[in-house]
C-alpha cells in the first residue's frame, strides 16, 4: 500500500534530517488515520484509492498555502511548501491528458454527461481531473 512507502520515506526523511519531507509525510500519514477512522466508522477499509484522494486534497492544500506565502513574500516558506509537494507528489498515480480522456469517451456507447462522468469516476478515480474530463465532453 501507499502509505507503507511514505512511512519508509518518512523514516528514510528522519535519518536524513530533512525537515521538508518529514512534515510533508507526518501530515499524510495524520490524514491517513482520520481518513482510516472515518472509513472504519462506516465499515470500511481503507484502500489505495482513498489515499490517493488523501493526497490529492493535501497537495491541494499546500497550493493554497504557497499562494499565501508568495503574496506576502516569504520565500523560504515558498521553498519549503514546493519542497513538501514535491515529496508527496511522487505517490500520485500519472494524470490522464486531455487526449487520453477524448479517447476514453470516444470508445463509450453513452456519452450523455452523466454516463461519462460515472465512467471516469469508477474507472479513472484519482488518475484524472474531472473538471477536464468535463471540459473535453464539452467539447466534443
Amino acid at each position: 500500500m501507499i502509505i507503507d512507502e511514505i512511512k519508509k520515506a518518512n523514516m528514510q526523511a528522519l535519518k536524513e534530517h530533512n525537515e521538508s519531507k518529514r512534515t510533508a509525510y507526518s501530515m499524510i500519514m495524520n490524514k491517513y488515520m482520520l481518513a482510516g477512522i472515518e472509513l472504519k466508522a462506516q465499515g470500511k477499509e481503507i484502500t489505495d484509492a482513498d489515499m490517493i484522494q488523501v493526497i490529492q486534497k493535501a497537495v491541494k492544500e499546500l497550493d493554497e498555502e504557497l499562494e499565501i506565502y508568495k503574496k506576502a513574500g516569504r520565500e523560504e516558506s515558498v521553498k519549503d511548501i514546493l519542497a513538501q509537494q514535491e515529496a508527496i507528489k511522487v505517490y500520485l498515480p500519472q494524470m490522464m491528458s486531455k487526449q487520453d480522456i477524448k479517447s476514453e469517451i470516444e470508445k463509450l456507447y453513452d456519452k450523455s454527461i452523466g454516463s461519462v462522468m460515472k465512467h471516469f469516476k469508477a474507472n479513472f478515480a484519482g488518475k484524472c481531473d474531472m473538471r477536464d474530463v468535463q471540459e473535453v465532453l464539452k467539447t466534443m
